[in-house]
């Protein structure tokens, strides 16, 4: 068996051509954004690598309830990817919702450099993390942020990150979400990888979503990213054995890429969020009751997918089962495990705040929680004119507005929300009206 460490193998984009650093040209920040930076440090235990940390604020929150952390993996094209995850008006529809900020990491891994110096938290990006919400909580006046509940989201190396912070600080984690990778119990051909012995009592309360493409040693065997499905299983067996509600959700169509996991990931932390965020800061997290859940039985590659029932109608053994917190979950995960075509009959929001300054037109928009934002139609006196993006590109999955990077970020330089109206007449008057489109083709009022 191909050993498990190549789900920390760099599952990079090309870097920009003649860049020395792909570091160096992070997206500006202004209010509702913010970011701090450390610089690699050289004691035994702590970070040996630079970190950027970008933040963003919901408008008008008053008290912060929670933050959610979108975590890019292993590889100079991953890490520097994670430069535009806070940007993403997707993940910031999630994170408003619940009154939560959302933070996306930048772990700066020289190119060849060993991922688990950061990957693994224990090795000093733990503490990096608590550090830089301490440091958010003093710059932004939320003093909140070094208290709340996080709710984490990692691709491959952290997928691995987000495992191993739920095993070391199961308190303060809401849901965390597994993309192609999870923390190690035991060690794999003398690789430099410190294995987690045990599963604190507490871990076994965070609801976890391991999430895998088919190829990456599910149906597909053989290849780069074999080891995944292995190292799921064994991770998933480990936290289910004992109780733990864990779940498992595959990507019939992709290997290591990211595809249309967020129109499952989304809702499945929307769901834990609404069920565990305490009322009142300060508190802890809710309990979620397994019995009020749903179950089915973990399926193997080629087998038939079965219908997830209530927890207290299974008859089966709850050994090797997945759980569910609620039927809206369990039946996006079936028509997931499908063809990842997750429903959605909930149109988007509609656009705000459109502005016209000459012959250039701009507005604001929110992304549907569901099903994210794919698109814009500009009116002009009630009808049609353009459509962006004029040419909708998405090898990874369902075409977005901000396009999508192989670990699931929006494409740099972002895009604006703005249309040049070319055919405007001097001199003449025109009413504008703008329409959102989401992934799923339903448009806004």
């Amino acid at each position: 068996m191909r050993s498990l460490l190549l789900l920390f193998l760099f599952a990079s984009i090309a870097m920009a051509q003649g860049n020395e650093n792909p570091y160096d040209n992070p997206v500006p920040v202004a209010p509702p954004y913010y970011r701090v930076r450390y610089e690699a440090s050289t004691k035994e235990g702590e970070l040996q690598f630079p970190v950027t940390y970008t933040l963003w604020l919901p408008e008008g929150v008053k008290t912060l309830r929670g933050v959610v952390v979108h975590q890019h993996g292993c590889g100079v094209g991953s890490c520097r990817s994670g430069q535009t995850g806070a940007f993403d008006l997707h993940w910031q529809a999630l994170a408003k919702k619940h009154d939560c900020a959302l933070l996306s990491p930048v772990y700066e891994q020289p190119e060849a450099a060993n991922c688990q110096l950061w990957c693994d938290p224990r090795n000093g990006s733990s503490d990096a993390f608590q550090k830089g919400l301490a440091d958010f909580a003093k710059q932004t006046g939320h003093a909140e942020l070094a208290t709340v509940p996080w709710a984490i989201w990692g691709h491959s190396g952290g997928g691995h990150w987000c495992g191993g912070m739920v095993l070391l600080h199961p308190q303060r984690v809401a849901a965390a979400w597994l993309r192609s990778g999870v923390p190690l119990f035991e060690k794999k051909e003398g690789r430099n990888i410190v294995p987690y012995e045990t599963v604190p009592t507490a871990a076994l309360g965070v609801p976890v979503m391991c999430n895998l493409g088919t190829q990456e040693g599910y149906s597909v065997k053989e290849g780069r990213f074999s080891g995944v499905w292995p190292g799921v299983q064994m991770f998933f067996g480990k936290m289910r054995q004992q109780g733990g509600l864990v779940a498992v959700s595959v990507d019939p169509l992709t290997s290591h890429q990211c595809g249309n996991q967020r129109y499952l990931a989304i809702p499945w932390l929307d769901a834990c969020l609404t069920l565990r965020l305490p009322k009142e800061n300060g508190q802890p997290l809710s309990p979620l009751d397994v019995s009020e859940g749903l179950l089915v039985t973990l399926p193997m590659p080629g087998a038939e997918i079965d219908s997830p029932v209530p927890a207290k109608q299974f008859a089966g053994e709850k050994d090797e089962t997945i759980w569910f917190p609620t039927h809206e979950i369990a039946r996006d995960w079936v028509q997931y495990m499908q063809d990842t075509n997750v429903t959605d009959k909930t149109p988007p929001p509609a656009p705000t705040s459109v502005k016209v300054d000459g012959n250039v037109i701009t507005w604001d928009a929110d992304a549907d929680l569901e099903s994210g934002l794919a698109g814009f139609t500009i009116l002009r006196d009630g009808k049609p004119i353009a459509t962006l993006p004029e040419k909708p590109r998405n090898p990874f999955g369902r075409s977005l507005f901000q396009g999508l990077q192989y670990s699931d970020t929006p494409i740099q330089p972002l895009v604006e929300m703005k249309y040049v109206d070319k055919s405007a007449e001097a001199g003449k008057s025109y009413k504008y009206e703008v329409i959102a489109e989401n992934t799923v083709g339903l448009k806004s009022k």
